[in-house]
């Protein structure tokens, strides 16, 4: 999928995105590209980005040029598919995606062949880990369940139980993080329980956390087993506040859970409820093309914030004669990559719909996290908590 452009345009500036357009999980690529394409409308829309407006006595403007590929869900295609956007479309970055495992795959070859890569919501901590080209859009795990942590102590909570998915490096990250921090303000975790994804009996670990005397239960796993967990601890009548990690805004849970999910609190990126006016002013422009009852999704919102965070980061980048500049050239192309990288390190208070954005030496965000409660069956916006 790419797109065409007119006479009276500079050389469009091309960049790679690969995500899951079709598959188990082309929902959520599906989404991302919602995101993206209303990004570069925009972009294109007013010329394209301005290049060489920090450093260029004559500044140009250049279209956007999406080169689009799906790696339909499945583990070990997104690898070729990047060496291609690099070797054969000479991209400039790339972006991509939510799975946090085939991004994982992306990752090395973007560092290895010195691109740009901007992870739109991918989470894994591994994923920017020694890789100085390699951001995210999004948070990390680790950020995850320092958030959640500094929130449940806020709340007065004390003795923690965690229920955590040991088959899955993103649970076990989230519930180390969340124990690190939640000791570190005074509390204690009075009971950690294991258990694998898909598990469907929950009462023996539930029966241990109702009888450790913990306040509060954290379950940082995947929404179809913390329903599941959910609504066994609501028949062992345990009454213990819940909270949880992102998503568990899926209507599955609700219908899964029913009652034995009000009250809970996770994380997410992004709710349509804030009451910021960027957000507001993005849920109408959203609407205006989607139908007036239509809310953009979390995925949708990072995905659009990715692209206009790597355009702000092009049009900062120092490139001195814009009007030669020739990315046919694989010298010019590297320097141009180079020059785009370095703008990415050093962006401060980025304003993103999903707020501000700073990128830490990590290459990960220093970017509010948004908590939602669930509330007679629906996702509510409670509060944003940015990360220590």
């Amino acid at each position: 999928m790419t797109q065409e452009y007119g006479k009276g345009f500079q050389e469009p500036i091309c960049i790679g995105v690969f995500q899951s357009l079709s598959g188990t999980e082309a929902c959520f690529g599906q989404d991302a590209m919602i995101g993206i394409q209303m990004a570069n409308d925009g972009i294109n829309a007013q010329g394209g980005v301005l290049i060489g407006g920090k450093s260029a006595d004559v500044p140009l403007r250049y279209p956007i040029k999406l080169i689009v590929r799906d790696n339909q869900s499945k583990a070990g295609e997104t690898s070729a598919i990047v060496r291609e956007l690099i070797s054969r479309d000479r991209v400039v970055a790339l972006i991509g995606e939510v799975a946090s495992g085939r991004t994982l795959e992306a990752a090395p070859i973007a560092q290895r062949h010195r691109v740009p890569l901007i992870a739109n919501a991918a989470s894994n901590d591994k994923i920017t880990q020694g890789k100085d080209f390699v951001f995210r859009a999004s948070y990390s795990d680790s950020q995850q369940g320092q958030v959640v942590a500094r929130y449940v102590r806020s709340l007065g909570k004390s003795r923690a139980a965690i229920l955590v998915d040991i088959s899955r490096d993103s649970s076990t990250t989230i519930a180390d993080s969340f124990q690190k921090q939640f000791v570190l303000l005074g509390g204690r975790i009075v009971a950690e329980l294991a258990y694998n994804s898909g598990d469907k009996n929950f009462q023996a670990q539930l029966t241990t956390v109702k009888e450790s005397g913990a306040d509060c239960l954290f379950l940082p796993g995947n929404y179809t087993d913390c329903a599941t967990s959910m609504k066994q601890a609501q028949l062992l009548e345990m009454g213990l506040d819940v909270f949880g990690a992102d998503g568990w805004d899926a209507t599955d849970l609700i219908r899964v859970a029913r009652e034995a999910a009000e009250g809970a609190v996770f994380v997410s990126a992004f709710s349509a409820e804030d009451p910021d006016l960027r957000v507001q002013s993005f849920v109408q422009r959203y609407q205006r093309k989607y139908g007036k009852g239509e809310r953009p999704m979390t995925f949708t919102v990072t995905a659009f914030d990715t692209l206009m965070l790597l355009a702000n980061a092009m049009e900062r980048a120092r490139v001195n004669n814009p009007q030669n500049l020739n990315l046919r050239d694989i010298s010019e192309l590297q320097k141009f990559r180079q020059a785009v990288r370095n703008a990415l390190s050093e962006t401060h208070d980025y304003t993103g719909i999903s707020g501000q954005i700073t990128f830490e030496k990590s290459r990960d965000p220093r970017k509010p996290l948004v908590l939602l409660r669930i509330r007679n069956g629906k996702f509510r916006f409670l509060q944003k908590v940015t990360p220590e």
